[in-house]
């Protein structure tokens, strides 16, 4: 089950337009086509796919811009967001994997990016888990956005 992270392009859109999720975490992230075609977005932003086997099964956008100084200072910085795994392919190991792969394909793909920052809502506490497990650290910070308070994690590349 080979798992790699790629920069979305045109050739993924009609396999994530059957990205499912269970309506519990849509409260906390939104669709990949959602956020790939939201007219707000900042325009530098880029949207990731991880594939298994060639196929998309995962998705996540880093962002800059005005979205991003909400969690930090660090010009240098990207804010993950709108992370999911199609809930076909959930309880498989392929979010620890693909977050794991993340700062060698940000060293290669954006190599400005020293640090990777997220919120993650308080409730998530499976989310929070598992960032925590793949190398982001709690240092403290909260960030109070329009669904509740946020735990802002820090990746260091």
């Amino acid at each position: 089950m080979p798992i790699t992270l790629a920069l979305y392009n045109e050739t993924h859109e009609h396999q994530l337009k059957d990205f499912h999720l269970p309506e519990e975490q849509l409260q906390f992230t939104s669709l990949p086509l959602d956020k790939i075609h939201k007219p707000t977005i900042s325009p530098d932003t880029r949207h990731i796919v991880i594939l298994r086997d060639d196929v998309p099964v995962g998705y996540f956008a880093l962002e800059n811009g005005d979205k991003l100084r909400k969690y930090s200072n660090n010009p240098n910085a990207r804010l993950l967001t709108s992370f999911s795994i199609d809930a076909r392919h959930q309880g498989q190991g392929i979010a620890k994997e693909g977050l794991n792969q993340l700062p060698g394909f940000i060293r290669e793909h954006l190599p400005e990016t020293d640090e990777v920052v997220l919120g993650v809502n308080k409730r998530n506490k499976a989310a929070i888990s598992l960032y925590l497990k793949t190398g982001f650290t709690d240092e403290a910070e909260v960030y109070v956005g329009p669904k509740g308070p946020q735990h802002v994690l820090h990746l260091k590349i």
